[in-house]
């Protein structure tokens, strides 16, 4: 097959759209073109793929990187066997575009997530969240769907295939050592940038790594915070921040109580497991299930940063639990969400669209 992968707002080395989905077409030998915004945010297409730069949409600004998707997906779609979508301004701007092939890679509860956009006023939000519900009924008539999380099915009317973010799980990895907590991903206040700052200033022994890109005012408040116990790497390619993992006392998820969050499963707490580190996390319900399945996760209550720095300096002290729980983690996401699985399905389902 040959493949366009469009976005303008994820980082074109986003883990799902990167690593995973196109990692995997490449590896099962398809052409992939992705068009995405290299320059804003500093990147190059990985090896193997044909790279189409177009401007970034952030905050208010989306009007221009509307309007190039729009002419990229005029101009390239026609050559290509399926395009993937992986925004709704992305969907948006595929709007008309006739093509029997177009997908839409639903990542996060769209009218949820609304809650989370600074740049839009809290007026329309409620109005807004009612026209991302009618557009994405609309979508679904039009245009084939894969789904990120299996809670997101109950949003439309008809089944859909779910492709989840399962992490790489590596076949050895080092020993989770003392000293050493661990956050990968985004960083926002409600992801729980502040609280992280605040975590590590409560531990004593332990340090915290924060890897993960910041933006605004968090920005001054996580480098004014660097010193002995907290450090902020700032983003890094998934396959380095995940490397920055390995041998980590513990891995944090301490996200707030969000709507975008709560039908979602952090993507960070797989990765812990699948790198042998236990985790922590606040107690969102798939969070709190797969801490219960595999008996490698510690919940503790939103907010209660005392609660989670009890936790971290339990684990970290008490060595024979903490090995328990992280090769009792690795099985477990080794049976239940693996990408060695997970992303020769999701090529499959591509390949079947294709010749559909």
């Amino acid at each position: 097959m040959r493949v366009l992968v469009l976005c303008a707002v994820h980082d074109p080395r986003d883990a799902r759209i990167a690593e995973r989905e196109i990692a995997a077409l490449l590896a099962a030998g398809h052409e992939v073109t992705q068009a995405g915004p290299f320059s804003a945010y500093g990147a190059v297409p990985r090896d193997g793929v044909r790279g189409i730069d177009i401007p970034r949409a952030t905050g208010r600004r989306r009007l221009g990187a509307l309007r190039e998707s729009r002419r990229v997906l005029r101009r390239e779609a026609a050559s290509h066997d399926v395009v993937i979508l992986h925004s709704a301004e992305a969907v948006a701007a595929a709007t008309g575009l006739r093509h029997p092939s177009i997908v839409w890679d639903v990542h996060e509860d769209t009218a949820a997530s609304l809650s989370l956009k600074p740049w839009l006023p809290n007026l329309l939000r409620r109005p807004v969240a009612g026209l991302a519900r009618a557009g994405e009924s609309l979508v679904e008539r039009r245009r084939h769907l894969l789904l990120a999380e299996t809670a997101y099915a109950h949003r439309f009317g008809s089944d859909h295939p779910v492709v989840p973010n399962s992490p790489v799980v590596p076949a050895r990895v080092p020993a989770s050592g003392r000293g050493r907590a661990i956050y990968v991903g985004s960083v926002t206040v409600a992801r729980g940038g502040d609280d992280l700052i605040a975590l590590s200033r409560r531990l004593t022994t332990v340090s915290v790594d924060v890897v993960g890109p910041a933006t605004g005012d968090l920005v001054g408040r996580l480098r004014a915070a660097e010193g002995e116990s907290f450090h902020w790497w700032g983003f890094r390619p998934n396959a380095e921040a995940l490397a920055q993992v390995e041998g980590a006392t513990v891995g944090l998820s301490l996200l707030h109580d969000e709507p975008n969050y709560r039908h979602s499963m952090p993507t960070k707490v797989l990765e812990y497991l699948a790198r042998g580190v236990p985790f922590i996390s606040t107690p969102l319900p798939l969070a709190v299930d797969v801490a219960e399945q595999s008996g490698a996760g510690v919940i503790v209550p939103f907010g209660d940063l005392d609660a989670a720095a009890v936790a971290v300096q339990e684990l970290n002290d008490d060595d024979a639990r903490r090995q328990a729980m992280a090769e009792a983690g690795r099985a477990w996401v080794r049976a239940n969400a693996d990408w060695a699985n997970d992303g020769p399905a999701f090529v499959a389902i591509l390949e079947s669209w294709a010749r559909g």
